[in-house]
């Protein structure tokens, strides 16, 4: 027979089949090589994570399902499957034989999804739910029955094979977890919020079968008696009170169930009876581990596993993060035995949330995810742990590998901790210690100490500096200075002053330095962390008498011999000091925006002026690499300032957050950008090498790996670390925007659910996910952003707390796949049309009723007014009342006039009556909040302080009780003047509450009320009009606005504000930020009024440099005629201008504007520029101290080497600069340095592989060709073995281009043949490009062609050794290289190196190539030849490689070419050419060509 109650129920009951979306495209999945640490699983949900029998591990982290490989010996992350836009909260595999591999997700987003975790895609998904879903479960009997239920209440049968749904509502309670019976098929047990828990039967509509109380408090996990009997168990006596002595009667049918609640009990509950058989209590046990701190208060989970074969145990959490498991059968107190009890630290040290487990072999395995972000495999035999996998909680902000301990890895993390990772620890591959102590906020920037092994200093989001000593178990010091924003980054160095004054033993060899966002460096004492830190910007004003603002500083790398320091600034500038005076060397003007990362090369390469390099990163997409060697070598009296990069490497879409150079290589560069993207490129070659993809996030932080050359570590705001190899990357180059798209797809879109009140968040995905990351500011709004992931305990337990019901929502969510949603949305929109216009007819008519019929005020003495609505026999007893009152003499009896129910009466008797009527009609009015009519009456009575304080503390001053406020004195007018300035304030009325302050002589009070609410503009009005020009806060409030506007980007009133504040150099410097023609030009201008010459300098040269790009080069000579300074640039400028018109099949873009002078004439080139000189600029051989000094002030330039990436217009910019100093030493006779220069401006057309450019500057330069360079050698000291070198690569390079003019004036055919030739890397098809050019000039010079004296420069031997050296050397790093990737091949394939000998043996001679001596040399004779060769190039003269010179072998090869088919040479000149190929054309390339040429 059926109970009320359950008939009741069913009442309730919503059976319904629901649309299921089938997914044919797999979604969003990234298969990574490696990822060492994931992101932690979420927090406070009853089963985020489950393994199947195949060892496969899936948890919840965030949106994200992250997929492990389990064995007992170590873990794997394989993939993860991303689709959720909010916090999964369930995952659950299917436990079939053959379905294993299916596997089902729930979320915040109200959607239930199916998986393939092998193939990761998504094969369906139901979005059932109308309320949050914090329960999931597959049946183990019914095949593909998932079920879910949410905090509602509802719960959803889903059968995955024909996409039906059942839902059920057993009981109106928020459920918190459930479990299908492993034996009966229907039956389904559900855990509650407030204890119960209920077996319902879905076969039955959802009828509840039993309900089983006895918990008192949330139910955090169910799990089903693997046994279908119950068994006979041995309970304690005192839990059982029917006189049985604690022992089960005999089997009977049905199964046990185990529930763990929050009430610190676990319960096995009998469900062929009904009621519970046994209550264990937690033990309290001392806390194990020591990772958590002693003062959190943390609230209990309890959940429980009762593994498969094992009918008599189950295991269960505890207090503090220990499991513990019970023995069913065992008498006595202590049923439970303790895991990891052999040694500390195997314990979680904060609670547990899941478990499960499965069979590896002969070993079950136990694993537990935990609150302390550590997922555990424990062995159920020994009850010990295998291994613990640490994952984050956080934002990856910073990676810093110790220079030390080698492969010692420091990450800082935005949950408030440091993690210490041996990354060559062979025993325990995750060998992580855990820093948490003293943090307390995001760790954004880490530095270890360069000698000290374990010495880690520690940056802060909130400014905090530390230092951690990583060996030893004390807490961290702190600094005692503080940062007022996000620590950017941290360095160590040498001391500067003060701390670099004293003896060597009273002061550290290093001090720390850490950059912030409020723009200051600090030098804090690591002897001394108490001590005040130092402001390095008073040193920096001091050394270089610095007037104006300096830019607030962003960044800062020490170079590693610790001379030079290098800072970033927010302007985009770079400034590099010397120490420890920290005098300044040059200023790099590059990037236009915030400087996010600056790194200098290392100092242990091959070539050692790499050292000078240094690298940077801004918000502008482009790293720039500077070649700084001759700024910091070369003592200058006043700055250099450098505009020109060594390298620019292109390629990101959005802000470079870190970079580091590889310290296996020379010149290799990494790069972590916005883009989600890692790039490593090749900056002397300035290529990109390769492009990692893997993450899913912005990348915030990049590490080389110090051991392997191949590898890096990257962390973003994923919350994961990755490992890659450079040489398995597919990608070369960063995605274009297109692909930026996808990245930010994969993050998964950010939905917003309406909800009437705060929902509360269970864990995982917390507020890191909508933080602005690094950048946005880590540069820039550092400190923004709440906390990340679960760091603050003390939250997280007070938003568990909160969660007393179900979030309450006014939203769902309608299958992605039902097209109908559009038309409601359509159809929405016109029904809301017509109700809009409804409800406007009916304002109308409402209007006109009004207007014909007056409403009457309300009373302002309601109760009194309404006693005169009485009948009329109480209104005549109330006559009479009066009168015995009156005539009575006070002896009216019960009587009281004015009150009770005689209020009415006190409006006829005496004072005390009225007021006693006043004092309950405020009353009255307090309860119907109408506060005005207690003011009105508390006025009529006198009381105006009363009636002022009540409607002050009410919100309802007006200006009117403002007026009256006068008449109780100044003191209570100004206290209220006060009172209603906050409440102004509250209505944000600021204009009118500053005025009201004012009105009592609280001046700088108005002022800072209109400042701290962004009225800027009103308040400096205010401020200009009552303060004295020179009172300090007129100017911090321009320089405030300035500031404000500087950030929104209203330069030119910023400027404004700058320059009323007498800060010019910022005015102008904030024009300039613009970065177009007509602002630069604008910012030079007032720099150059002001008297700020230096900048006026630079940013004209800026302005006249863009102003050259488009070829307006009338305008760039009329920005740097203002400048006397700039009279070497506009040199520059007149040779590129006159170069540009001359170079006509080079140059073929247009010309906006030129000059009448530079036109194209017969005069000779160097001719025409020194008579333009004289005649437009007034430099002439006479003025010898003008000239000289012109040519120091230019040679002062940064001029770097040419390369093919070089575009065409810079790369005549830099010739041009060449030519001018050519000129001026021909002015000053120094011929010397005219042929150097001659040199330099004939050799960067073919280092830049442009051989057309080169033969022009030789018929404009060397017009007369080996006449002029004799004539040039004739003025040489025949001494100065330095020029005559110079003058042998000029005549070089001169009969080079003079060989292959004659040789395509002979022969047609020869230029096909050379079609395919490349040496010395240059095309020969470019060279071909004019027949028509070669026989211009070639017959002028036919007799030249076949002196001998003309091949015997050529044909240089100690050349040709130096290139064969250097060519060896070259071939044999590839070998190496090639010898590297065949033992990795080896090692992770697990082939012998015979094996892959013998397959690369037999590729070969398919190929036709003979390399077994190649295969037959091993590292150690490869790097003997290296050696051998590096000792051959050290014999070279210095002069002969420090020189360039034409290829040798190239010029050989012709030779012969040209003597076979023309026969035209002396027998020894080619008998020499043969003899050098012989000798040094040894390679399989030079061979080739040979034979191809000769043949």
């Amino acid at each position: 027979m059926v109970s009320m109650t359950t008939l009741s129920l069913l009442a309730f009951r919503i059976i319904f089949t629901a649309h299921v979306v089938d997914i044919q495209q797999p979604v969003c999945f990234r298969q990574h090589e490696q990822i060492h640490l994931p992101a932690s699983p979420n927090w406070y949900c009853s089963r985020c994570s489950d393994i199947n029998g195949k060892g496969i591990l899936g948890f919840g982290a965030k949106n994200t399902v992250y997929l492990l490989n389990v064995t007992a010996a170590s873990p794997a992350v394989t993939g993860e499957l991303a689709g959720h836009t909010e916090r999964v909260s369930g995952f659950a595999f299917c436990s079939h034989d053959g379905q294993e591999h299916i596997c089902a997700s729930t979320s915040d987003d109200k959607a239930v999804k199916i998986w393939d975790s092998e193939q990761k895609v998504l094969l369906k998904e139901h979005n059932v739910h109308q309320s949050t879903i914090s329960a999931v479960h597959w049946s183990p009997v019914q095949k593909l029955l998932l079920v879910t239920g949410d905090e509602k209440g509802i719960i959803v049968c889903y059968w995955f094979s024909s996409n039906d749904t059942q839902s059920f509502f057993p009981e109106p309670r928020t459920i918190f977890c459930l479990s299908c019976s492993p034996h009966e098929e229907n039956y389904i047990a559900v855990g509650y919020k407030d204890g119960m828990i209920v077996v319902i039967d879905i076969s039955k509509k959802g009828e509840v079968i039993h309900r089983l109380r006895g918990h008192d408090d949330e139910i955090h996990a169910l799990a089903w008696c693997p046994q279908p009997r119950e068994e006979p168990l041995y309970g304690r006596s005192e839990d059982h009170t029917d006189g049985s002595n604690g022992v089960t009667e005999g089997a009977e049918i049905g199964c046990y169930l185990a529930s763990g609640s929050r009430d610190q009990t676990v319960r096995i509950w009998s469900t062929a009876r009904g009621k519970g058989v046994m209550t264990l209590k937690l033990p309290f046990l001392k806390r194990r581990g020591t990772g958590v701190d002693p003062g959190v208060k943390e609230r209990l989970w309890l959940t429980v596993h009762w593994p498969k074969g094992r009918p008599s145990q189950i295991v269960s959490s505890c207090f503090g993060g220990e499991i513990i498991m019970w023995d069913l059968m065992k008498s006595g107190k202590q049923k439970w035995s303790l895991l990891g009890s052999s040694s500390d630290g195997q314990n979680h040290s904060r609670i547990v949330f899941n478990m499960s487990s499965f069979r590896s072999g002969d070993r079950e395995l136990l694993l537990s995810t935990s609150m302390d972000r550590e997922i555990k495999c424990w062995d159920l035999v020994s009850l010990e742990c295998c291994w613990t996998l640490p994952t984050l909680g956080g934002f990856v902000y910073c990676l810093s590998f110790s220079p030390v301990g080698t492969g010692c890895l420091a990450l800082g993390v935005g949950d408030s901790m440091i993690r210490v990772w041996n990354t060559l620890s062979i025993q325990n591959q995750y060998d992580i210690k855990t820093f948490w102590q003293g943090i307390k906020s995001k760790v954004t920037a880490l530095a270890w100490h360069p000698l000290k092994e374990g010495s880690l200093a520690f940056g802060t989001d909130d400014g905090k500096v530390g230092i951690y000593e990583v060996y030893s178990n004390k807490p961290p010091q702190i600094s005692s200075t503080y940062h007022r924003r996000t620590v950017y980054s941290l360095s160590w160095g040498p001391p500067v002053p003060p701390m670099s004054f004293g003896g060597s033993g009273d002061k550290p060899s290093y001090s720390l330095y850490s950059c912030a966002g409020e723009g200051f460096i600090f030098q804090h004492d690591p002897w001394k962390l108490s001590g005040e830190a130092s402001n390095i910007d008073k040193l920096i004003r001091d050394t270089n008498n610095i007037k104006h603002k300096i830019p607030p500083h962003t960044d800062l790398s020490w170079k590693p011999d610790g001379s030079v320091l290098a800072i970033g600034n927010e302007d985009g500038s770079i400034e590099v000091l010397k120490a420890p005076s920290l005098k300044l060397l040059c200023t790099v003007q590059q990037h236009h925006k915030i400087i996010n990362s600056l790194r200098w090369h290392h100092e242990h390469s091959s070539q050692n002026e790499l050292q000078y390099l240094l690298a940077s990163g801004s918000s502008n997409a482009v790293v720039y690499v500077h070649d700084l060697r001759n700024a910091i070598e070369t003592s200058s009296e006043s700055p250099v300032l450098i505009t020109e990069p060594f390298r620019t490497l292109s390629g990101h879409t959005n802000k470079i957050t870190s970079l580091a150079w590889s310290p296996h290589h020379d010149g290799r560069l990494v790069t972590v950008c916005y883009d989600g993207t890692a790039q490593v490129w090749d900056v002397l070659k300035e290529d990109p090498v390769c492009n990692y993809r893997g993450h899913s996030g912005r990348l915030l932080c990049v590490q080389w790996s110090t051991v392997h050359p191949d590898l890096v570590w990257t962390g973003g705001d994923d919350f994961t670390l990755h490992e890659w190899a450079v040489s398995k990357q597919e990608h070369i180059t960063p995605p274009k925007s297109k692909k930026r798209v996808e990245i930010e797809k994969k993050r998964g879109p950010q939905k917003k659910s309406k909800k009437k009140k705060k929902a509360p968040e269970k864990g995982g995905m917390k507020a890191e996910e909508r933080e602005l990351p690094l950048g946005e500011e880590i540069k820039g709004a550092a400190g923004s952003g709440a906390e990340e992931g679960q760091s603050d305990n003390d939250v997280e337990e007070e938003e568990r707390e909160n969660t007393d019901g179900p979030s309450v929502t006014g939203w769902s969510r309608e299958s992605s796949m039902d097209t109908r949603g559009t038309e409601k949305v359509q159809n929405g929109e016109k029904f809301s049309h017509a109700v809009k216009r409804e409800v406007k007819e009916e304002k109308k008519r409402e209007k006109s009723d009004m207007s014909l019929k007056k409403r009457k005020p309300r009373s302002i003495l309601p109760l009194s007014t309404s006693m005169d609505h009485r009948p009329k026999e109480e209104l005549q007893q109330d006559c009479l009342t009066l009168a015995a009152v009156r005539y009575s003499y006070g002896q009216s009896g019960t009587c009281v006039p004015g009150s009770g129910d005689h209020i009415q009466l006190g409006l006829f008797t005496d004072r005390d009556a009225l007021y006693r009527m006043f004092q309950e009609e405020e009353g009255s009015h307090v309860e119907a909040g109408h506060y005005d009519s207690v003011v009105y009456l508390r006025l009529w009575k006198g009381d105006l302080i009363g009636a002022i304080n009540l409607a002050a503390e009410k919100g309802e001053l007006t200006d009117h009780l403002l007026s009256l406020a006068p008449m109780a004195g100044y003191q209570v007018w100004a206290r209220t003047v006060e009172m209603y300035v906050k409440q102004l304030c509250h209505h944000e009325q600021f204009l009118k509450a500053a005025s009201h302050l004012v009105s009592i002589h609280k001046l700088y009070e108005a002022i800072n009320l209109l400042k701290s609410h962004q009225f800027y503009r009103e308040a400096i009005a205010l401020a200009k009009a009552r303060l004295q020009s020179e009172d300090p806060v007129l100017k911090d409030l321009y320089m405030s606005w300035a500031a404000v506007l500087e950030k929104d980007g209203h330069y030119a009133t910023a400027a404004k504000c700058y320059l009323a504040a007498d800060s010019s150099f910022d005015a102008a410097k904030v024009i300039a930020k613009k970065g177009d023609v007509i602002s630069l030009r604008t910012a030079a201008n007032l720099a150059q009024i002001s008297g700020e010459s230096e900048l006026a300098h630079s940013l004209s040269l800026r302005c006249a440099k863009d102003l050259m790009l488009s070829q307006d080069w009338a305008a760039a000579q009329e920005v740097l005629r203002t400048h006397n300074s700039l009279l070497g640039h506009r040199l520059v400028f007149c040779v590129n201008e006159i170069l540009t018109q001359r170079l006509v099949d080079v140059v073929s873009w247009s010309v906006a504007s030129s000059h009448t002078w530079s036109k194209p004439c017969e005069e000779n080139f160097l001719s025409t520029v020194h008579r333009v000189w004289q005649s437009e600029f007034g430099v002439a051989a006479a003025d010898l101290v003008k000239v000289k000094m012109l040519h120091e002030q230019l040679r002062a330039i940064e001029n770097p080497p040419a390369t093919t990436s070089v575009p065409v217009k810079q790369l005549l910019f830099h010739i041009s600069l060449d030519v001018t100093l050519c000129a001026l030493s021909q002015l000053l006779c120094d011929w010397p340095s005219v042929l150097e220069e001659l040199l330099r401006a004939l050799t960067r057309g073919s280092e830049s592989g442009h051989f057309t450019l080169m033969v022009e500057m030789c018929q404009l330069l060397v017009t007369q060709g080996l006449e002029s360079v004799t004539f040039y050698k004739q003025k040489l000291d025949p001494a100065d073995e330095r020029s005559l070198v110079i003058s042998q690569s000029v005549e070089a390079f001169v009969c080079y281009q003079l060989m292959y003019k004659k040789w395509w004036n002979y022969s047609a055919e020869t230029s096909a043949l050379t079609y395919d030739t490349i040496t010395n890397g240059h095309c020969l098809t470019e060279k071909n490009h004019s027949q028509n050019e070669a026989n211009c000039n070639g017959e002028a010079q036919s007799d030249v062609i076949f002196s001998e004296g003309f091949w015997k420069v050529l044909l240089s031997e100690p050349h040709a050794n130096l290139q064969a050296t250097q060519r060896a050397i070259a071939e044999i790093q590839k070998r190496v290289t090639s010898l590297i990737q065949q033992h990795n091949q080896c090692k992770e394939s697990h082939v012998s190196p015979q094996a892959l000998s013998t397959s690369q043996s037999e590729t070969s001679e398919e190929h036709g190539e003979s390399l077994s001596g190649k295969r037959s040399e091993s590292l150690s004779t490869l790097t003997g030849q290296v050696a051998e060769h590096h000792k051959a190039l050290t014999a070279i003269p210095e002069l002969v490689k420090k020189y360039p010179f034409p290829d040798v072998m190239e010029c050989c090869i012709v030779l012969l070419h040209m003597e076979k088919h023309f026969t035209l040479f002396p027998q020894h000149i080619c008998s020499k050419a043969t003899t050098l190929l012989c000798k040094y054309g040894t390679t399989e390339s030079l061979c080739k060509a040979w034979r191809r040429l000769t043949q």
